[in-house]
């Protein structure tokens, strides 16, 4: 499956990033970095970090845009922390950045591809919007876009809105728009579902074991203890008993779709009001005659997506 990730690395990025290496269906053709849970100058350092954890240096990482579209920038480095990796210290990273800007990889690389390409978005969509505006014929090369984002109960940065939409609901608009009018797949899994995919003790503790005795897996040693510093606040005001996985959740749907439940709805983002700007309207029933048509994340199989991501991570070893 040809893919590009766009993300902003992040713990659960760089989670998502480690599944999709370890999956030899997935051919990634690239990584394209934006502004969100902390700057792009350290989301584009982190995703080269990652990268060089799961010994994937040959691959190519497109530094994108360093903020939101119209409104001032967030950052969630709160949630992640400083460096965006939980405090986990790493070399310093020694692959290149790419000298093109990620907005014009994107739109390079579905002008004329040989076979349509997926997207997988885990951050804010403002590259992936950028990219459409600039050339929206690009759209009809896309197989699918399957994106965390948005929430249709109570959000994690306002009570309306998740982060990812909250932090460029402009582009999310245009990309969910732009992707009806061209007939494009959407796949959106929300907080809704990423939060029942809680990396529990027990399920933190079988990443531990990949590296226990006389195993050597660095790679699920550096993700459960960057997973022991990730979503304490989260934790505590929402009772789980561990941090939600939300960014994997995309790189899974791609694996095993199966361990997702969907409905298909009419969707747009709010960009108006300062109440709910960043929202998810989601409308079941087609009154609202919303512009956007996505296929909705509704449930996760949670023990089967960390069965997936254990053995995953597992190949690491």
């Amino acid at each position: 499956m040809p893919l590009i990730i766009d993300c902003d690395p992040g713990i659960d990025d760089a989670v998502a990033l480690l599944l999709a290496m370890a999956s030899p269906q997935l051919d990634l053709l690239g990584i394209t970095t934006v502004a969100g849970n902390v700057s792009i100058e350290t989301t584009s350092t982190n995703a080269r970090s990652i990268c060089e954890l799961g010994q994937r240096t040959a691959l190519k990482i497109f530094p994108g845009c360093p903020r939101p579209m119209v409104r001032e920038p967030i950052i969630a480095a709160h949630v992640h922390g400083e460096n965006g990796l939980g405090g986990v210290r790493f070399p310093p990273a020694q692959m290149p950045l790419q000298q093109k800007h990620g907005v014009d990889f994107l739109r390079d690389s579905l002008r004329s591809p040989s076979a349509p390409i997926t997207l997988a978005t885990l951050g804010p969509l403002t590259n992936v919007a950028m990219a459409l505006i600039q050339a929206p014929e690009i759209a009809q090369h896309l197989e699918r876009i399957v994106m965390m984002g948005g929430a249709v109960g109570a959000g994690n940065v306002t009570g309306a809105a998740e982060f990812n939409f909250y932090a460029d609901p402009h582009a999310a608009q245009v990309v969910l728009h732009s992707a009806a009018e061209y007939d494009v797949p959407v796949v959106v899994i929300p907080l809704d579902v990423t939060h029942r995919a809680i990396a529990t003790p027990a399920r933190r503790q079988a990443l531990r074991n990949l590296s226990s005795g006389s195993l050597s897996n660095p790679v699920a040693k550096t993700v459960a203890t960057m997973l022991d510093n990730y979503g304490l606040r989260e934790q505590r005001d929402m009772g789980f008993a561990g941090p939600p996985l939300h960014d994997p959740c995309v790189i899974a749907y791609l694996l095993q779709p199966a361990l997702f439940e969907t409905e298909t709805v009419s969707a747009t983002v709010e960009i108006a009001s300062p109440w709910t700007q960043g929202r998810l309207v989601v409308d079941r029933n087609g009154e609202l005659d919303l512009p956007g048509r996505i296929e909705l994340a509704t449930g996760i199989d949670a023990d089967g997506f960390y069965k997936l991501l254990t053995e995953a991570l597992g190949c690491f070893g």
